[in-house]
């Protein structure tokens, strides 16, 4: 598969504002995210990743709410098509092999751990970043992160974000069709009225 390479928002402040929503997220951006989700993001951040159809398919959150409570999971898949073929990916039990796997594989057991503690720091880094306290030593990370294969929706977010860092997520990206084929899976055009959600957020 192909994808077209991360970003992150830009500075202009937005005409539509989401409650959570860093004001740097450009305004057709967060709108493109409130519809592929059906709702308003929480805690948005940034644009991690773009669908090659130019789109946002993947965010960057804030470690905690406004309300303080912890929000571990850092990247999040927006896109609905994207989230659908990765449904169909679990549905054939691909994530109980994955899971065998890494009992089998040293190395790949090795890698995955890495990118727990990649996907850690990061998570740290926008707490820092948000002027937040870090998220308590031992909190979970995403996606059953390191030892398990709980979410291939989180790990392949993880994998388009950071790109060759989580193995288990880049597998799942493999086996995907290309997604993007037929074009935006929403409207992001501020008189649209396209509230296609399907994302898991």
């Amino acid at each position: 598969m192909t994808s077209a390479d991360h970003t992150t928002g830009g500075p202009a402040a937005p005409e539509h504002a989401s409650p959570g929503a860093d004001p740097g997220v450009p305004p057709e951006d967060v709108r493109a995210v409130e519809r592929q989700l059906g709702r308003a993001p929480r805690g948005l951040r940034a644009v991690a990743h773009r669908c090659p159809c130019g789109l946002p398919d993947v965010v960057r959150t804030a470690p905690r709410l406004e309300d303080g409570s912890p929000f571990p999971t850092l990247y999040y898949l927006t896109c609905p098509r994207a989230n659908s073929a990765i449904g169909s990916l679990e549905g054939g039990g691909a994530m109980r092999r994955m899971q065998e796997r890494l009992g089998e594989e040293p190395g790949l057991s090795e890698a995955y751990r890495a990118a727990h503690e990649a996907y850690v720091a990061a998570r740290d880094a926008q707490a820092a970043a948000d002027g937040l306290e870090p998220l308590p030593r031992g909190m979970q990370s995403a996606g059953g992160m390191p030892e398990r294969v709980k979410c291939l929706h989180a790990l392949a977010a993880h994998e388009l974000a950071e790109p060759g860092s989580n193995p288990i997520g880049r597998e799942a990206l493999d086996a995907l069709p290309d997604w993007w084929e037929k074009g935006p899976c929403v409207c992001a055009g501020p008189d649209s009225e396209d509230t296609s959600g399907g994302g898991r957020p």
